[in-house]
């Protein structure tokens, strides 16, 4: 029914009928046990007045000031009782006639309890079952008869133990309403884990509506779904604003940028060099690359035209490793490259490149003399690390480095003059494609970057 869909009816609803399970129990347990007092039934009331009228009818024929004369009464109890019984009087002084001594205990107890009933009852004790009183009329006096039997249908040790212990009565109660409890739990567990898988997919990057999010669990859950979905495309939204505004920024300012490059010319052919053209020049020069970036890191992140396609690795970036190569010689630098494996990738092969090309060029740039790409991989993950031997980045700085301008207090950028995109890239390519990326001190002496991404397994 559709009033079950809302969350707080399925919970209201268990909590009722598991409250309502345990008042049932508690009403109707104490006349479950059979070894509480119940009254007769019809054929066991017949039999035990049967005996008790023979015994009457035996009575008047023992003087009551006859010496010993319960001896007699002793005979006829044991020549009137059924096989498995055992026959007992209680006198007015709460005396106990009969031939059996052994379960006169149980007799007394059970007279005690019986002494205000007004018709007769049984009790279980044991394996043993007494029934009575029967009344008994002997001169001016009223004596009670009570049997003894064997009770063949008798309660299992192990519900008597039940009984005995509420604890485990109370466990098993809760094992009873255990399912519907499983259910709820079901209920709240299932739309909250892909609620969290959404979650952390848009965390990584991947804002796209999850439609199924609005048609699974309560109602209440539906809600925030279509919130959640609701959310997205406002971000998506946003998101290609930004990219359109991104976008238009820098070619607008590429065309300013152009004619201040061009009057610089102009000026050194008129003019001459000079410092102030040279600073100006530096400064142009510098706000170029930082427009490329901009536009480059708009593309990775944003642009929906690049295809994920299946990449051997030893054929993706061997022109990366060529023209970086044909760098270190003109920089005078050594580089070491490590043998390329022959696995394969799912990726975006222009943007991995671009983040490979990016980590390496910011090697040359701040290392001294050695570089060092390393390529290794195991049964499920690629991993690349790019060490140098520059000045490296504090350790509490690790972090922040792949944050979009972020730029570090040491001397790496102050001397570059970097405007903190090119490890923004590098992450944002390599968490496109299912990867991860982080920093840590290299064994040269300078900063190691790390790139690990899942191998493509399907070939």
């Amino acid at each position: 029914m559709w009033i079950f869909d809302r969350l707080t009816i399925r919970i209201f609803t268990i909590f009722l009928l598991t409250i309502s399970f345990f008042l049932v129990l508690i009403i109707t347990i104490p006349n479950l046990d059979s070894r509480n007092l119940t009254y007769l039934s019809s054929k066991e009331k017949k039999m035990g007045m049967m005996i008790a009228n023979s015994i009457k009818n035996e009575l008047p024929h023992i003087p009551k000031n006859k010496f010993r004369w319960w001896m007699s009464l002793i005979v006829i109890m044991d020549k009137l009782h059924y096989p498995g019984q055992f026959l007992y009087v209680v006198t007015p002084n709460d005396q106990i006639i009969a031939s059996d001594t052994v379960n006169i205990d149980i007799v007394r107890n059970f007279n005690e309890l019986t002494k205000s009933l007004k018709k007769p009852a049984k009790k279980i004790y044991d394996l043993q079952e007494v029934i009575g009183p029967f009344p008994l009329h002997y001169g001016d006096e009223v004596y009670h008869l009570y049997i003894i039997q064997t009770e063949i249908n008798g309660q299992l040790q192990f519900v008597n133990f039940i009984f005995d212990n509420p604890l485990l009565l109370l466990t098993l109660t809760m094992l009873v309403s255990t399912p519907f409890l499983l259910w709820l739990s079901w209920s709240l567990a299932k739309p909250a884990r892909k609620l969290k898988m959404a979650a952390d997919k848009v965390a990584r990057g991947e804002i796209q509506e999850w439609p199924e999010l609005e048609t699974t669990g309560s109602l209440e859950f539906k809600a925030a779904g279509m919130s959640f979905n609701h959310m997205l495309r406002e971000l998506k939204r946003m998101q290609d604003l930004q990219q359109r505004l991104l976008s238009d920024i820098s070619h607008e300012l590429r065309t300013p940028l152009t004619r201040l490059k061009l009057a610089v010319s102009l000026s050194h052919l008129k003019y001459g060099e000079t410092n102030e053209t040279k600073r100006i020049e530096l400064e142009a020069n510098k706000l170029d690359s930082m427009i490329g970036d901009l536009l480059s890191l708009a593309r990775h992140r944003y642009a929906c035209n690049q295809v994920q396609m299946p990449c051997q690795i030893d054929k993706l970036w061997q022109t990366v490793l060529n023209n970086a190569r044909f760098e270190s010689e003109q920089l005078h630098k050594t580089l070491i490259i490590s043998t390329l494996p022959s696995d394969w990738l799912l990726c975006y092969p222009e943007s991995l490149c671009s983040a490979l090309e990016n980590v390496i060029r910011n090697a040359f740039r701040y290392s001294h003399q050695f570089i060092v790409v390393n390529f290794s991989v195991n049964e499920h993950q690629l991993k690349i690390t790019i060490d140098d031997d520059g000045p490296g980045v504090a350790n509490d700085e690790f972090k922040q480095i792949f944050r979009t301008f972020y730029r570090t207090s040491e001397a790496r950028d102050r001397e570059s003059g970097g405007a903190g995109l090119g490890l923004a890239i590098v992450a944002n390519a390599v968490t496109r494609d299912h990867g991860e990326v982080y920093a840590e001190k290299s064994h040269l002496g300078g900063l190691r970057i790390v790139i690990k991404l899942p191998l493509f397994k399907n070939l």
